[in-house]
């Protein structure tokens, strides 16, 4: 149960505190007051997805945080928590969201920072949002599957059922392409045997072409590299201009100059340091310069080299690595193309078992999703007939083929096309949902799907944003009545434009929406006394509104309220 919501910066809301109760709470306000602002607010704290345009004008990031009670029941909740090592505080757990300007988000549970798909994975379980236009799902037959399976609690399966069907596929594919013709195979062979026989010949070592074109860069340019070595041995060498020589007079020269001033003795020693090192290198200098040599046919040797890595580089990979992997690669197809028979004898048999196992796997959906469809439509009827459709026949139609009895032609769900079907008026045979039902309609259709769905499962709080859409009269008494009804079992977030809808409510908050001539910013408080009379006052008159729409709305307050 969502128990209070702290927003700010968020579209035109600056800032808001909102405290909710158990039951049903309303959300009334003038159009355009920034009531689905506030529904936007929750959708973005789980995890809806957002951009940056959701920060208000001039901030520099939005920020939104709510306090969630765990109702006891709801262990499924529970076990997602215990299994990210996140502890409840009293039965409680606190949810934060922040997005900045620059795009960076962050999400925490607790103080523990989540992934966006973590928050949603977890807030599902929590709160079932329904937007204004999601009746509109209703007019996708797709989503009508969704619906049964979701009644049937049957998702896993579904889920179990796709995987298993997806690697029937894989399994056929393979099966496709061992099937291509001889001619076909003999010729991968030959091609496949002659790349192995030509890198397999070349004896190439990872790492040998690197050391390879330093070697021929230095055989060369060997004069080049000769006459530098020389000049370098001459110029540290030891005759009296030498550098060693020079350096080794400067520190007797020194040591002298310590011997009447001991603060020069740490300069000897450093001095001392470096002859020693100089004079180190001097000595590799010139072993480096007598062993050098130069051999016109290792250098015609390493080049020859290069260039046959390069042609094998050009036709195999861009690496000796990469060549040395398509060797292995080519090396598996080799085999298995050798052994063709025996492994396409092995995959016709996983592709029987795989069928056979899909085959049991949708009969038994099929069944579930049947005997599903049973209590679905008696329930959703039952609802109906409380929102002002009663006589209203709802049907969920499943199409079963007779070919997919005894042949796999499947979808990815299993075998079965579902459709909702209806017939609002008693006489009349069913038709599909999405050619018949008014807005109206669909909006009471989507809400008693929504109230019999809830029953199947552990969602605390249900929240509609304008269900009313499209109704009025004695059908708005009738959502009303029922909403109030189902706020007995889950708390109910609404909002709503009617007055005999709000005036049900455990809970009523205002939303307004104000403007200074610099900034419009919206606001949000609970009313109740005669600031909730006016404004189902406001509600039943537009506007403004009179002595008659005061007394009307403290009647319908006293009336529908009970």
């Amino acid at each position: 149960m969502i128990e209070d919501l702290t927003v700010r910066d968020f579209a035109l809301i600056d800032s808001v505190y909102v405290e909710f109760l158990p039951g049903f709470n309303v959300l009334s306000g003038e159009t355009g007051a920034g009531k689905s602002i506030l529904i936007g607010s929750l959708t973005f704290l789980f995890g809806g997805k957002a951009g940056t345009d959701v920060i208000r004008s001039g901030s520099e990031e939005a920020r939104v945080s709510g306090s969630i009670y765990l109702n006891p029941r709801m262990k499924t909740a529970r076990d997602w928590l215990s299994d990210k090592g996140i502890l409840p505080e009293d039965e409680r757990i606190m949810l934060r969201r922040v997005l900045k300007k620059n795009g960076k988000s962050g999400m925490w549970i607790q103080d523990v920072p989540v992934t966006r798909a973590e928050l949603v994975e977890f807030t599902s379980l929590l709160v079932d949002i329904h937007g204004q236009h999601d009746h509109q799902s209703l007019l996708k037959v797709d989503e009508h599957r969704r619906f049964l399976d979701s009644f049937a609690g049957i998702e896993d399966e579904v889920r179990s059922f796709t995987e298993s069907y997806s690697q029937l596929a894989l399994l056929r594919k393979s099966r496709d392409e061992m099937n291509s013709s001889e001619r076909e195979r003999s010729a991968k062979k030959e091609i496949l045997s002659f790349a192995i026989e030509e890198i397999s010949s070349a004896k190439l070592l990872p790492a040998e072409e690197n050391d390879l074109e330093t070697e021929e860069q230095k055989l060369s340019q060997y004069e080049k590299l000769s006459t530098y070595i020389i000049q370098l041995c001459d110029t540290m060498g030891n005759h009296q201009d030498g550098i060693v020589p020079s350096i080794k007079k400067t520190r007797l020269l020194l040591e002298s100059a310590a011997s009447i001033d001991t603060g020069l003795t740490a300069l000897g020693s450093r001095l001392e340091s470096s002859y020693y090192e100089i004079d180190d290198i001097s000595a590799s200098l010139r072993e480096y310069r007598d062993s050098l040599s130069f051999d016109p046919g290792r250098l015609e040797q390493v080049q020859e080299r290069l260039s046959q890595i390069y042609k094998l580089k050009k036709k195999y990979g861009e690496s000796i690595p990469s060549i040395l992997e398509y060797l292995e690669d080519a090396k598996q197809q080799l085999i298995q193309l050798d052994s063709w028979e025996n492994n396409r004898a092995e995959l016709e048999d996983q592709i029987v078992r795989r069928e056979k196992d899909i085959y049991a796997k949708g009969r038994e959906l099929s069944q579930k999703r049947h005997e599903a469809a049973l209590r679905l439509q008696a329930g959703v009827e039952s609802v109906l007939s409380k929102l002002g459709m009663a006589g209203t026949v709802f049907k969920v139609h499943i199409d079963l083929p007779e070919t997919r009895t005894d042949v796999l032609n499947s979808y990815p769900w299993g075998f079965d096309a579902v459709e909702f079907m209806i017939s609002a008026n008693p006489g009349e045979p069913v038709k599909p949902l999405s050619r018949i039902a008014s807005g109206g309609e669909m909006s009471r259709v989507m809400l008693a799907l929504k109230t019999v769905l809830a029953d199947a499962d552990d969602s605390d709080t249900l929240i509609f944003d304008e269900i009313d859409a499209g109704i009025g009269g004695e059908v708005a008494l009738a959502v009303g009545s029922h909403l109030r009804m189902l706020s007995g079992k889950k708390q109910v977030l609404c909002i709503t434009h009617l007055a005999s809808i709000a005036a049900r409510a455990d809970n009523q908050i205002r939303i307004e929406k104000k403007s200074d001539g610099v900034k419009t910013v919206t606001s949000a408080e609970v009313v109740d006394g005669d600031m909730r009379v006016e404004e189902i006052a406001r509600m039943l008159a537009g506007d403004g509104f009179s002595n008659a729409s005061l007394v009307h709305a403290r009647e319908l307050l006293q009336t529908l309220s009970r």
